[in-house]
């Protein structure tokens, strides 16, 4: 699924500004559409969109509304839904929005900030006009320094604003798959001393089974077996893990179809690993309470994000690390009776 921005307008905006309920803080609700000018229209939509733009993960990942006992008990799913029918109402739709974000603001860590509603057209997804609502929120300000002259002099003085290149939250709401809960793209940075009532309890949104999270569910599976379960069957040393590893993620980035298999057969190769993998995937499953798909299409930028953590490492108590890329057999383990330590052969052929 690819997003393009490119031709994205604002149809229609409003802010309001949710303070912290349990604090005491006051929810202000706009009296009407906010004003803006083109410039300051153009500013917005770079805060808005440039944080799902292709070159992020958060463009790679995408969700859906959800509720345990039905999506229209969803509150947030229901007024986007609304928002879309009725976007004469958007004025009222985006004040019980706000006032539905105010009665989940009641964690003393959470931050006051103006709340953005906003309906877009012409967003482009495969090819296709979509419209989508946007829901964001801005919490932190900045320091600017604005330099003017005057009579012969220059002077500096201090400003505080938001930064348009840092949103703190968002959502952007793709009107399609409605009956499932929408398509939707997030963004929180939450500090780790924060509530993460933005995706948990506003939204409330869980991860959309497509292609990028079968991708990412199976690679974090293979990481797990190679990492946790294979030592716990076999003596293996870090330099077999990270050959495995190794081949893991090279095996993901050749393919355009992931065969359970064949990962099987030309990763871990071994019959009695494999017997171990696929009883180690299944108790996997369980534990966490996903399937991971015998075949699907790869995704190249799950695999990109999730390579990242593939780091075939070998440390060294607390002064070498070996990064391993390839090539094991170059790398050979051993003890040394003499001195009473373990002890790393490295072969190469020239120094970078």
């Amino acid at each position: 699924m690819h997003v393009d921005f490119s031709d994205i307008k604002i149809q229609d905006f409003y802010v309001h500004r949710v303070g912290n309920k349990a604090n005491d803080e006051a929810l202000v609700l706009a009296s009407g559409a906010a004003d803006a000018d083109d410039e300051v229209k153009a500013a917005l939509l770079q805060m808005f969109t440039s944080p799902f733009t292709a070159e992020k993960a958060a463009n790679s990942e995408y969700y859906q509304f959800y509720h345990d006992s039905g999506l229209q008990f969803n509150v947030t799913y229901t007024l986007a839904t609304q928002a879309f029918s009725q976007p004469e109402a958007l004025m009222e739709i985006s004040g019980e929005l706000a006032k539905y974000l105010y009665e989940q603001s009641n964690h003393p860590k959470i931050k006051a900030g103006e709340f953005y509603v906003v309906l877009f057209n012409d967003c482009v997804i495969d090819g296709t006009n979509h419209r989508a609502l946007g829901l964001f929120k801005t919490e932190n300000r900045d320091t600017y320094l604005n330099v003017y002259q005057e009579d012969g002099n220059f002077e500096i003085i201090s400003r505080q604003g938001i930064n348009i290149n840092k949103l703190d939250k968002g959502c952007i709401i793709y009107d399609m798959e409605r009956g499932d809960g929408f398509v939707v793209s997030v963004i929180d940075n939450t500090n780790k001393s924060e509530a993460r009532y933005w995706i948990d309890d506003f939204l409330h949104v869980r991860q959309r089974q497509d292609e990028y999270f079968k991708t990412q569910n199976a690679l974090n599976m293979a990481k797990s077996f190679i990492t946790k379960g294979l030592p716990q069957e076999f003596e293996v040393t870090k330099a077999d893990q990270a050959e495995l590893l190794n081949k893991s993620v090279q095996f993901f980035k050749e393919k355009d179809e992931f065969s359970i298999e064949e990962f099987a057969n030309e990763v871990i190769e071994q019959p009695e690993v494999i017997e171990s993998f696929n009883s180690f995937c299944n108790d996997y499953q369980q534990e966490h309470d996903l399937r991971i798909e015998d075949s699907f299409s790869i995704s190249d930028a799950a695999v990109k994000q999730k390579a990242r953590s593939f780091k075939s490492v070998i440390k060294l108590d607390k002064n070498f690390h070996i990064y391993v890329h390839g090539n094991q057999e170059f790398l050979q383990r051993g003890y040394d009776e003499a001195s009473g330590m373990y002890y790393y052969q490295l072969f190469f052929n020239e120094e970078a």
